[in-house]
């Protein structure tokens, strides 16, 4: 039985969100910028370490906040499963610190607004635009600590626009996933190869 894995990617306007996801499942990266207006689901599937995986990817149009209640997350079409997601990516761009407010803001709601055992739920930081390493508005190391020691999330820098780091940070997600027991106790993941439409990825 194929076991499914449901993520939200969620994110500030033009954190490249979108972009991610398209570099993961299609290998491809668009140059115009457009805002994402409504929810859309992505399904592709994974291999790892001899399993198969279907993978819901909500790519979630900019919210406010994070829903409060059942009642308020299907009161917003936008928001739709996104409290019942197993893992969380959550994208900021480097050189945006709104936008990394944002994140913090949003990874403080989930905890404090999940039903059940929120800690457990796996949440991984993206830095996203590292090809615009330059104009970062904070060194690496700091984001990192603050993520990785007081925040308790996975996190990973990538470029969606040159494809460095897409893959690693979906496989650095699926190794908190399964760290945490929400899957088999695999602990190592094996990739090869990059997602293609309507085909698997072995991890």
């Amino acid at each position: 039985m194929v076991e499914t894995l449901s993520i939200a990617v969620i994110g500030a306007p033009a954190v490249g969100k979108t972009s991610i996801i398209r570099q993961f499942i299609y290998n491809d990266f668009s140059e115009g910028y457009t805002p994402t207006r409504t929810r859309y689901v992505y399904r592709p599937s994974v291999i790892l370490n001899g399993n198969m995986y279907e993978l819901k990817i909500l790519d979630v149009p900019p919210i406010a906040s994070f829903p409060a209640s059942a009642s308020q997350e299907w009161m917003d079409l936008r928001c739709r499963g996104v409290r019942n997601a197993n893992a969380y990516i959550l994208v900021y761009d480097i050189c945006c610190v709104e936008s990394f407010e944002y994140v913090k803001m949003i990874r403080q709601q989930i905890v404090e607004n999940r039903e059940g055992s929120s800690n457990e739920v796996p949440i991984l930081v993206v830095g996203n635009k590292r090809d615009l390493q330059r104009q970062r508005f904070m060194p690496r190391r700091a984001v990192s600590v603050l993520v990785k020691k007081t925040w308790k999330c996975g996190y990973v820098e990538c470029s969606a626009k040159f494809n460095w780091h897409v893959i690693l940070l979906f496989k650095e997600l699926l190794g908190i996933a399964v760290a945490r027991g929400l899957r088999q106790n695999h602990t190592s993941i094996r990739l090869q190869g990059a997602l293609q439409r309507n085909r698997c990825t072995i991890m």
